[in-house]
């Protein structure tokens, strides 16, 4: 059993106690429910938009504890100043220690950049929750759902208003998703093995068509690899713990754009 098969495994039983104990409608009455979205294609592509995608992340299965100290608070403000173009935060609580509060602190904070919702979503009812606590787009991993859901889930989130980064790692993930018009990322992370390859991006991109928007994540330390990742027509860049790792996230993040060419 990989670390992914134990995610979504644990995840699908967590799903299955929230929906027993919270009804849809309760959701779709939340008060930022009806919010007009921000899009992040919009943000990604507009012009001097510095493509990146930064993340709050607390820990990860394979490293342990990246940041136990650095608040919602202080890493949104940070990453604003910074100029991201959107922001991402893992909501997963046992493998990533993160909470759907988190997302919901940034959303009051930040009023004007796109907020990603990482999460393994298993289910429907997560892309509505989603919506309920502020998010504007949503991840779906094609390693983990069926040609039949990746289509399903993303015809959901396009009704609720929401964007979705589509992720994958080889071919057989990309074969799963109709590739057109659609935002996708490229892990180079192994969710298998957790190791980290940025030759994956490079590889994947040429079967990705032009219509589609391509993102790039994981494993990104250098603002040079964002000039040789543009070369092959990546215009986002998800980068977490490159600056979570550090102690001001913010400041890391700041300095990073400024280095980018």
């Amino acid at each position: 059993m990989t670390i992914l098969d134990k995610i979504i495994a644990f995840k699908k039983k967590e799903v299955a106690k929230i929906k027993a104990e919270v009804p849809v409608k309760k959701l779709v009455e939340s008060p930022v429910f009806g919010r007009s979205t921000f899009s992040l294609k919009k943000s990604l592509l507009e012009v001097g938009s510095t493509g990146i995608i930064a993340e709050f992340k607390r820990q990860s299965p394979s490293k342990g504890i990246i940041n136990d100290t650095a608040t919602i608070e202080e890493v949104t403000n940070g990453y604003i100043e910074a100029n991201v173009a959107a922001q991402s935060i893992l909501t997963d609580t046992s493998f990533f220690g993160g909470t759907m509060a988190d997302l919901m602190e940034a959303r009051v904070i930040n009023q004007y950049k796109p907020i990603l919702r990482k999460d393994f979503i298993v289910d429907g009812f997560q892309i509505v929750e989603s919506k309920a606590i502020g998010a504007d787009v949503i991840l779906l991993i094609a390693a983990c759902l069926s040609k039949e859901q990746l289509k399903n889930y993303g015809k959901l989130a396009t009704d609720l208003g929401l964007e979705v980064l589509y992720e994958v790692h080889n071919e057989e993930d990309l074969d799963k998703i109709e590739l057109d018009n659609k935002i996708i990322g490229i892990n180079n992370r192994n969710l298998k093995t957790f190791e980290v390859d940025l030759e994956n991006s490079i590889k994947l991109a040429s079967q990705i068509p032009d219509s589609c928007l391509k993102v790039s994540e994981s494993g990104i330390s250098d603002p040079r690899i964002i000039s040789g990742l543009k070369e092959y027509g990546f215009q986002g860049f998800l980068i977490g713990e490159n600056f979570m790792k550090t102690q001001n996230p913010g400041e890391a993040c700041k300095e990073f754009i400024s280095q980018i060419r």
